[in-house]
């Protein structure tokens, strides 16, 4: 009897599992994939609720207005804050610490008699100069911290407000894209469908195009002061390349890295579908006009101060 039993259970084995196959775990969500899902739906009932005229496409439409809302809203009070820290940085700082190289100058040269330092007069100089920059280097973080221009939060904190959103933002639309999608049935420019990438691959080439701009153009609002500055630089590079120092210009490397970013842009965008694609053209568009507007505002609160200096000087004194 015990083995009879046995015989059918080990028949019905095999056909339950034919029957029924193992269920598959379901993938576990975490709090970021809620939280996408979650601005994917939003943004789909907003693009329906917004009272768009007829003819517009509500999907692009959102994704243009979501763009330069949020832009205003996250990234130009931060990028204002940034560009009166360095206004203050080459306004005060760099003024205040040239008038004072002077003072700290004549305390090194009193230094090396105390510490009887003899010498020919470039190896004074030589001398005179290597101790001179630390202290003019302390001084500067001090008058920087004083008047709260440290220059790494000025660099960082438009980057940091910058990133969470754009990354965000883009992975919600690409949520919102995965099959089966609204998107499909919506086209925009040169997109096809909103779920697919650009074939013509438009897109991907103006946001090259828009980025390498934003790179090229930063030099139309350059003062002549600044210009001034980069020319001695220039030619004080040149000076130590010719005595076969190796000298880094951050600037330069900075600007290649940017060229560079402008290519790998169109690589990459040519791999997302056409909502992200849209989103890049439009947030890269909103901030090369941003850079004008604000180095315009730059250059005229410049030339209004120098305005102010030659008037003073023009005034007779009583």
């Amino acid at each position: 009897m015990l083995s009879t039993r046995t015989a059918l259970a080990t028949l019905r084995a095999p056909l339950r599992a034919s029957r029924w196959p193992p269920r598959r775990p379901l993938p576990r969500r975490t709090f970021i994939s809620s939280a996408i899902q979650g601005l994917s739906d939003g943004f789909l009932d907003l693009a329906i609720a917004l009272p768009y005229p007829s003819g517009w496409p509500p999907y692009s439409s959102t994704i243009i207005l979501v763009t330069v809302v949020t832009r205003l809203a996250f990234t130009v009070p931060f990028s204002i804050w940034a560009k009166n820290r360095q206004w203050r940085a080459e306004q005060i700082v760099i003024p205040q610490l040239k008038s004072e190289m002077s003072s700290i100058h004549k305390r090194v040269q009193k230094d090396m008699v105390k510490d009887g330092f003899r010498g020919e007069k470039e190896a004074v100089v030589a001398e005179i100069s290597k101790r001179a920059k630390p202290i003019a280097a302390a001084r500067r973080k001090e008058l920087l911290a004083q008047h709260n221009a440290s220059p790494i939060p000025t660099i960082v904190m438009p980057i940091v407000t910058q990133l969470p959103l754009f990354v965000g933002t883009s992975m919600m639309l690409s949520r919102a894209s995965a099959a089966p999608t609204v998107f499909d049935s919506e086209s925009f420019f040169t997109l096809t469908s909103l779920a697919h990438a650009d074939a013509t691959a438009t897109l991907p080439i103006l946001l090259g195009i828009i980025t390498l701009a934003n790179v090229e153009s930063s030099r139309w609002f350059v003062s002549a002061e600044v210009l001034e500055r980069e020319q001695r630089v220039s030619q004080w590079t040149a000076e130590r390349r010719a005595r076969g120092e190796q000298v880094l210009e951050p600037r330069k490397i900075y600007q290649t890295s940017l060229r560079i970013l402008s290519v790998g842009r169109i690589l990459i965008a040519a791999m997302v579908p056409g909502s992200i694609q849209l989103y890049w053209v439009t947030s890269a568009t909103f901030g090369l006009f941003q850079s004008w507007a604000l180095d315009y505002w730059d250059m005229r609160r410049r030339r209004g101060i120098a305005a102010a200096a030659s008037s003073s000087k023009d005034t007779p004194s009583p």
